[in-house]
């Protein structure tokens, strides 16, 4: 059983897009999405610094589109499909819940929503690795922190004002390390509340369709069979916490033996390598990674 998963904000990095340019067609679809995505998107993914592309306005439009583009190269049928955070927006275009046009609408509007919440109070984020994962929340809770994003494999993500985050680095939990994350904001937390609104004001205009493939929710990660249900995910998702370990513990009821992470991958099949024991996995990096994905799923 193949699942294509997506992955999420933090894994773009400089000039990834470049050796994808090669591939027959691609430049022209980047090219034709940047006009909807509100950025160049060849531009970012090819000649653009790191802090450039760590801008949410700039780096959520183009994780979408580089996943897209990489599994319409790949041309393979899962039999589940995934996404982490704002990658569950490819993973709806994926599924056909959406078009690729209307999921990069979509994310130009999160991504600058979730931007610009960004700014109303200083916020961040905080990977904590390791330590028993109950010490871990009651931690959080203990500082008024949201455990963001819960990954499996030992690692959640605390999400706050800084003022939070410096309290939980003075008391941090046993045997568990604290890692800064380079973000502007708190993100799937109580102060993204105004791009939820935003979001939910653009998907009024999509009539959402039923995935053609099963579609695992970063909520409680069940399968979501209603495209309509979907997007209300999708929207809700933006201040709400990702829950990638109950994809994985989905995935591995529904019995995935092979996982094939999209560009710009590497983060989620490291993920699955530790939460998923035995499942077979390629990370689309460079084109040269198709020719594995696809002796992968022969």
């Amino acid at each position: 059983m193949l699942v294509l998963v997506a992955p999420g904000q933090g894994a773009q990095k400089p000039g990834f897009v470049t050796p994808w340019l090669e591939l027959p067609g691609l430049a022209d679809r980047l090219a034709a999405w940047s006009d909807i995505a509100g950025i160049d998107l060849i531009a970012y993914g090819t000649t653009a610094g790191e802090d450039e592309i760590k801008d949410t306005a700039v780096a959520q439009p183009l994780l979408v589109a580089t996943a897209i583009a990489a599994a319409e190269a790949l041309d393979a049928t899962p039999d589940l499909l995934a996404g982490h955070s704002v990658g569950e927006l490819a993973a709806a275009a994926l599924a056909g819940v959406v078009t690729a046009e209307q999921a990069l609408e979509l994310v130009r509007v999160r991504a600058q929503a979730m931007a610009k919440a960004a700014t109303v109070t200083e916020t961040g984020m905080t990977a904590v690795l390791g330590g028993d994962e109950q010490e871990v929340l009651a931690a959080l809770d203990r500082h008024g922190l949201t455990p963001a994003n819960t990954n499996g494999a030992g690692q959640i993500v605390a999400g706050g004002t800084l003022e939070q985050l410096a309290a939980l680095k003075e008391e941090p939990p046993a045997r568990a390390r604290l890692i800064p994350l380079k973000v502007a904001g708190a993100f799937h937390t109580v102060h993204m509340a105004p791009a939820v609104t935003a979001l939910r004001e653009s998907a009024t205009a999509i009539t959402p369709a039923e995935p053609r493939v099963k579609l695992l929710s970063n909520a409680d990660g069940k399968v979501v069979g209603s495209g309509s249900e979907f997007v209300e995910r999708l929207i809700n998702q933006v201040s709400n916490p990702v829950r990638w370990d109950a994809c994985m513990a989905t995935m591995t009821e529904l019995g995935v033996t092979e996982m094939i992470e999209l560009l710009p991958g590497g983060t989620l099949t490291g993920l699955a390598k530790r939460g998923m024991p035995g499942v077979r996995t390629v990370a689309l990096k460079t084109p040269d990674d198709l020719d594995a994905a696809r002796e992968l799923i022969k």
